[in-house]
């Protein structure tokens, strides 16, 4: 089995994990990937494969910008902990000490830790009003503070935010930022720009709008996102001034690669300095003990799986010791860590095995077999590591 340059990954190993993808899109699973795989910071495998979606037949490539979905949270979660660090917010801080309009018991009690480890007492809503465009973020909190109420006291159960928590973390970096920047600022100037991430974007801003991949929705999904300028259900997904911290970035896999390479190497990359070593061994520890994510625990049971715990750190998915089913594979290390998207996208980085992994799909999945389709790319990916 040959191994290819320094990354220390095997070739054969790696060219299965191609034949797979291939094989997964002629038996029409999804229509097209990206993906990167690198180790000892060097890449091992980067390749796009297949088409756009079933109504457009432009061949996927490396440079393809991908919705991400709530892959987004990463750098939401990533500004945060870099505001913590600059000593704007605490993890201590109350929500309500910067939005103070988000009052009222129980929820002004919520911490920025809760709402990193998604323990805030609130419910699990994909918009504060159902059917609501999504795309203002001034126009969501509004709605947030208006109709999203505590169900229980922060710090208990874990129960995923799809919307609400990183809505509020974007807010808050807002309303903090010392130049009195918008959200989508902030993360263009001090995350995208710093790390060379090129093609990425908050809001498919309108250079990248040519090699935007309009995603295309499973026949049943849990949710829409219109926008207030594009028409349709998902028309959020296509609007360049669409601003929304929980699901609103678009980017490449090149990209992602240079972000996860920069949480590998302890947060800098290229001389540019993101976070510190210590924050982010903070954040890929594991915050939430044994607990389940109730949202998935839902869906677990549905499909006949045993509940599994949820593991997260501050923002990021933790891969933590049991055998169950996880995206990052059941043979990635417990202290992998990464985030992704609804059933088309993947972030993860392996500390111990010195390990990044970035994949974006086409034709989004419903989350189960999602989690099965990545769980079985991202095993593949780790046998290569020898």
């Amino acid at each position: 089995m040959g191994v290819r340059g320094k990354s220390g990954l095997c070739a054969d190993r790696l060219q299965h994990l191609r034949e797979v993808i291939e094989q997964d899109i002629a038996t029409g699973l999804y229509t097209g990937a990206t993906i990167g795989v690198s180790r000892h910071g060097e890449t091992g495998l980067l390749e796009a494969f297949g088409n756009y979606s079933s109504k457009d037949d432009r061949q996927v490539s490396t440079d393809s910008v991908f919705s991400l979905f709530s892959l987004t949270k990463a750098f939401t979660n990533v500004l945060i902990l870099r505001a913590v660090e600059r000593g704007q917010l605490a993890l201590t801080t109350k929500v309500v000490e910067i939005i103070p309009e988000f009052a009222g018991l129980p929820r002004e009690h919520i911490r920025l830790e809760h709402l990193l480890t998604h323990r805030t007492g609130l419910p699990s809503v994909f918009a504060p009003v159902p059917g609501m465009p999504i795309d203002r973020l001034d126009v969501m909190i509004e709605a947030i503070c208006k109709h999203v109420h505590g169900q229980e006291e922060p710090g208990g159960r874990v129960a995923y935010s799809p919307c609400v928590a990183h809505a509020l973390m974007g807010e808050m970096l807002r309303r903090t930022d010392p130049a009195g920047r918008s959200y989508r600022e902030i993360v263009h100037q001090d995350l995208f720009e710093p790390l060379g991430m090129t093609s990425s974007g908050i809001g498919v801003r309108p250079h990248l709008q040519p090699r935007h991949i309009v995603p295309e929705f499973p026949a049943v999904f849990s949710a829409i996102h219109p926008s207030s300028r594009v028409p349709g259900e998902n028309g959020a997904f296509e609007d360049p001034d669409a601003e929304m911290p929980w699901v609103g970035g678009v980017s490449t896999v090149p990209d992602l690669v240079r972000f996860a390479e920069a949480l590998r190497r302890g947060g800098e990359l290229d001389g540019a300095r993101i976070l510190s070593p210590r924050m982010i061994e903070m954040a890929s520890q594991n915050r939430t003990g044994e607990a389940p994510n109730e949202l998935y625990k839902a869906m677990a049971l549905s499909r006949g799986w045993l509940p599994y715990p949820a593991y997260i750190g501050l923002g990021f998915s933790v891969r933590g010791e049991a055998i169950c089913q996880h995206q990052f594979g059941t043979m990635a290390t417990p202290r992998a860590f990464g985030n992704h998207g609804a059933g088309s996208t993947l972030v993860w980085v392996d500390p111990e095995l010195d390990m990044t992994f970035a994949c974006l799909t086409t034709h989004m999945l419903p989350e189960p077999d999602n989690i099965l389709r990545f769980q079985r790319l991202s095993d593949i990916a780790i046998s290569a590591a020898i």
